[in-house]
């Protein structure tokens, strides 16, 4: 049955929205993480008390699951918050029209909760174009901030903000009208798909625009003091909530990246080969490939810096080798102490068998140096990364802790070189090993190799990478475990875009349900099934046989 909402009521609906994006995006993620620690105690009560009820919803989910449909309608709301009685930020559930209307009587629990999935997208974006609104007319179009600034210092500061929220103005037009149509909502994936093919491309212009923005705007402020003081007094408007400028400066890359993860919000409830999943698929493909675009366009601008840095610092003992390539980029880089000496001795004890060597590690080549005076390296060896391998050295006392083998399968001297590396602690030995020779076998299994069960974590503190190894990582993300040492690191996949890295283990919490780690797994794999199949295969098929051959 058709519903049409009254688009005066619906608009109203979006101007009472009271929560910033920053807001609103923060409540959402967190009210997520408590929903899976619901979930994880919940189904391990029920497997420890009744193993067979356990089973049900994933076994015998059309005949088990009607019964018990008034409870797992009452739990929807623990699936999105946006409840709020301050911000009137409501549930699709909860509005007067969807309760008058008689639809909730109807409809079965999973089309509920993929109700509130699409409702989520569209009232997140209202609330996100409010942010975008309040940067521009309290912020940019600020007249005293206007005479402060140069036009090239405001345009390098705001960048293509306007198109922006522009974009997003047309966006949400779009899918208001899909909400006035019905208030059982038909799709809006296909409105994504439509926006993040022919319109998001301004999003990468913006956002690879991010490290010239974060470097003007630390400018501006340490060297002029009226933006400084304007900018503070502009922040405690209580329009702002306490919010800082660059809160609001960072938003386009927030919301196009968590865009992507309400689309696969939305594909792991619709239902499997409908219409539906084949718009959120494409959708969820098209939005990929717009954070993609957006994390190169990043990375391009910083690394070219990066990479010109070094190379001014570097002096060759041997053969020079050009540092500076566009497909080149820093993995890691760091001090280690050279071991000379039999590596089975244990009565080496002086310091005089230690020497400090200085790594640089590209994706493509290690460089091998020693730091000389004047913030300098004198490079006297290096090799292909691809002709790198590395061992790990038996436990050989205190002496010989943390220490690893490094073979140059062939160095500069065109032969093989091996060295005997002693790192500070048992994670920096680790992450060198995985750095240096990435396709080691880790402890645990990876995303890759589809098997349904393995050690997981979920964030619970967003972090933020100090090393070009480690990984990033905002609240309520999935990871695998693939290794970890003893002194608080993790070596993860997060499973919604496979980027790996390390992380503390502090940051996150650890889930202990088998069937929900199983979950995540299935789920993931269902939003990724648009990958060629015959490839995929192909691509095992070259595993396999390379294993074979080792």
């Amino acid at each position: 049955m058709i519903h049409p909402i009254p688009s005066d009521s619906w608009r109203n609906l979006i101007e009472q929205i009271g929560l910033l994006y920053q807001e609103y995006r923060d409540k959402a993620t967190l009210q997520e993480i408590e929903t899976r620690r619901q979930q994880d105690a919940e189904i391990q009560d029920n497997a420890d008390g009744s193993p067979a009820s356990a089973e049900t919803p994933e076994e015998d989910e059309g005949e088990e699951e009607e019964p018990a449909s008034p409870p797992e309608r009452k739990a929807v709301p623990q699936i999105c918050l946006l409840s709020n009685p301050h911000s009137r930020f409501n549930l699709w559930q909860d509005l007067p029209e969807i309760r008058s209307s008689g639809v909730l009587d109807i409809l079965q629990p999973e089309e509920i909760r993929l109700q509130e999935a699409m409702f989520e997208l569209v009232t997140s974006e209202a609330s996100y174009y409010k942010s975008l609104n309040l940067l521009v007319s309290h912020f940019m179009e600020n007249e005293r901030l206007k005479k402060i600034l140069h036009p090239s210092e405001a345009h390098i500061l705001f960048s293509n903000v306007l198109d922006v929220m522009a974009v997003s103005e047309r966006f949400l037009l779009e899918l208001e009208r899909r909400m006035e149509e019905n208030i059982v909502i038909s799709d809006v994936c296909d409105i994504v798909y439509l926006y993040a093919a022919d319109h998001f491309s301004v999003y990468i212009t913006y956002v690879s625009n991010q490290t010239y923005q974060e470097r003007a705007y630390k400018q501006l402020l340490q060297e002029k003091a009226a933006f400084r003081e304007l900018i503070t007094q502009l922040e405690l408007d209580p329009k702002c909530r306490g919010l800082p400028l660059s809160s609001f400066l960072i938003l386009p890359f927030q919301r196009i990246t968590r865009l992507k993860l309400l689309v696969q919000n939305i594909l792991k409830r619709v239902e499997e080969r409908s219409e539906r999943e084949g718009t959120a698929l494409g959708a969820h493909k098209e939005l990929e490939l717009v954070v993609k675009a957006c994390n190169e366009g990043v990375r391009k601008m910083s690394r070219t810096e990066q990479m010109i840095s070094i190379q001014k610092k570097m002096e060759f003992k041997i053969k020079s080798v050009p540092i500076i390539s566009h497909s080149r980029w820093l993995l890691k880089q760091g001090e280690l102490q050279q071991m000379s000496g039999p590596k089975t001795s244990r009565t080496l004890r002086t310091k005089k068998l230690f020497r400090e060597i200085y790594l640089f590690l590209f994706n493509d080549l290690l460089v091998i140096c020693r730091q000389i005076p004047g913030d300098k390296y004198q490079v006297f060896d290096s090799a292909p990364r691809g002709l790198l391998r590395v061992e790990e050295l038996e436990d050989q006392g205190q002496t010989l802790a943390n220490v690893f083998i490094l073979r140059l399968l062939e160095n500069a001297d065109d032969r093989e070189a091996t060295y005997m590396l002693k790192a500070s602690s048992q994670s920096e030995m680790k992450r060198w090993m995985t750095s240096l020779a990435p396709n080691r076998r880790t402890k645990f299994v990876s995303f890759t190799s589809r098997l349904l069960d393995c050690p997981q974590v979920q964030c619970v503190h967003p972090y933020m990478a100090q090393q070009p190894d480690e990984l990033t990582l905002d609240l309520a993300d999935i990871l695998n475990i693939l290794d970890k040492t003893e002194d608080g690191w993790i070596f993860g996949e997060r499973l919604h875009d496979q980027e790996r890295g390390w992380f503390p283990s502090s940051m996150t919490e650890e889930i202990l349900n088998p069937k929900i780690r199983s979950q995540n797994l299935k789920e993931c794999f269902r939003v990724h099934k648009m990958d060629d199949p015959q490839r995929s295969q192909n691509k095992d098929r070259r595993k396999l046989g390379s294993r074979n051959r080792q």
